[in-house]
């Protein structure tokens, strides 16, 4: 869409409130479809959930392509919308509950980089499209949008369903075959399927706990209120430091840096989508080596640098106080400086820190209301930066920005744990203030930890029998 949006301005002479309202809606939208889709993956399956968001998706973009007007271009982006709400809840799902073990943590990473992805994609398709008219570009832009969905459509008569949902619905042999295709032998693939038949036994009476639990987040513990000012304050920084106005907005921000031509600023914005792509994989690596609040120190404070570098760029190249290319050439390596930050850390860490610092029995609801927070904030930012923008210039507004970012710094330091290498008891236990966490669950890690000190030991015991053996017989 931010390619997209400058030829849909030309062609249909929307207003920037409507342009404003076209990109941002998408945000808002798309939390009905994460809901709905919670009900529906139950009902209906989670491939088949798939196969709908697809559908629904198609169906927008379609809509979208052959708008005639910005009533109709609005309804097909809030069915795209719906369809992203289906497929952003849905797929995490997917990916963790049929992926076999040893290969889960890396598998769930995917979505992440693939939403990245998505973003190059699209950059290049804007740059790519760029040179029709102003009338058939965007609707190609958008149209291409088709394809991935349409192979998504496809691949569901492939894939596999869920072996949890199959069991679930008393359909434990499907289950079964399932699990011997995903698993890598046979013992394993029983051993799962009885640790699913046990947790599916126990759904029930989650579903009666889950009163009391809406009930605990309400009214929270001073140890629950501590984990959800660091869930939910993570999640709003996120957005509110505003990465979404450097993603959708971008073309607007190198124009009012001075670059003219659409192609050029096209092309500047599939190095800012290059970028964010990149950086993804440097967090991806690093998450579990250096930490989590390390990291978290470096996105924050190297974003306040980059959205300040931006905004200051800006003010001197109004003035004609540097050279033209030069201040071109800042705030388009401020900008990818900034998306780049962003992927190292804030970006990836608060999903991470998210599913960590709650306790079991109120992780999902927590994180999902987490998660609207986060969708609230983004619409918030995308349905105001134009306006923003007009009040206050572009950059006054990013000073706003790097003023938040700023703030985010401080958010790290005095309200944000270090995790990594931490128990989820661990975790827990640091919110409550180092009082010891009573209980019998073991971490993995844990237990590998002790077979090695086992193995050592009886290793050590083998040894020493063997020396007395020889000193008898000698």
């Amino acid at each position: 869409m931010s390619g997209a949006i400058i030829f849909i301005q030309k062609d249909l002479q929307i207003t920037e409130v409507q342009q404003e309202i076209l990109v941002g809606s998408l945000s808002f939208v798309s939390i009905l479809g994460s809901f709905a889709g919670g009900r529906t993956s139950d009902a209906i399956g989670r491939k088949w959930t798939i196969g709908l968001a697809a559908i629904v998706f198609q169906m927008g973009a379609a809509i979208m392509t052959y708008s005639p007007n910005f009533l109709m271009l609005m309804i097909g982006r809030l069915l795209a919308g719906i369809g992203i709400g289906f497929g952003v809840m849905i797929a995490p799902v997917y990916i963790a509950e049929i992926s076999p073990t040893a290969s889960r943590g890396s598998f769930t990473s995917f979505p992440e980089i693939c939403i990245n992805i998505g973003i190059l994609l699209g950059y290049v398709s804007n740059y790519a499209f760029s040179g029709l008219s102003e009338h058939l570009s965007w609707r190609v832009m958008l149209g291409v949008g088709i394809l991935p969905s349409f192979f998504i459509g496809c691949a569901i008569f492939v894939i596999p369903e869920s072996p949890r949902w199959l069991v679930m619905q008393k359909r434990v042999d499907e289950a079964r075959s399932v699990l011997h295709k995903t698993c890598n032998s046979a013992a394993e693939a029983e051993e799962r399927l009885a640790d699913i038949e046990e947790a599916a036994g126990t759904s029930n009476m989650a579903k009666h706990e889950e009163k009391g639990v809406w009930q605990e987040l309400l009214h929270p513990s001073a140890a629950l209120r501590g984990m959800m000012i660091t869930g939910f304050g993570i999640q709003c920084f996120q957005q509110i430091s505003g990465i979404d106005a450097s993603v959708y907005y971008s073309p607007t921000i190198f124009r009012d840096a001075g670059i003219g031509s659409d192609s050029k600023v096209l092309v500047a914005t599939v190095a800012v989508g290059f970028t964010k792509t990149m950086f993804i994989l440097v967090a991806i690596f690093l998450v579990d080596r250096l930490g989590r609040k390390p990291l978290l120190y470096i996105s924050t404070i190297g974003m306040t640098v980059c959205l300040f570098g931006l905004a200051l760029s800006l003010v001197l190249l109004k003035d004609d106080l540097v050279p033209s290319k030069f201040g071109i050439f800042v705030a388009i390596f401020a900008v990818c400086g900034n998306v780049a930050f962003f992927s190292v850390g804030l970006g990836p860490i608060c999903w991470v820190l998210s599913s960590e610092i709650f306790p079991l029995k109120v992780r999902a609801q927590a994180s999902a209301v987490g998660a609207v927070g986060n969708r609230v904030c983004s619409g918030l930012i995308a349905m105001t930066f134009l306006s923003l923008t007009k009040a206050i210039s572009v950059a006054g507004t990013f000073f706003i920005f790097s003023a938040i970012a700023a703030l985010s710094v401080v958010f790290v330091r005095f309200f944000v744990p270090e995790t990594k290498g931490k128990s989820l008891e661990e975790i827990e236990n640091m919110f409550h203030g180092g009082k010891a966490w009573q209980g019998s669950e073991v971490e993995i890690g844990d237990v590998e930890h002790l077979v090695t000190w086992e193995n050592k030991f009886s290793i050590n015991q083998d040894a020493l029998g063997y020396i007395r053996e020889a000193h008898q017989q000698k």
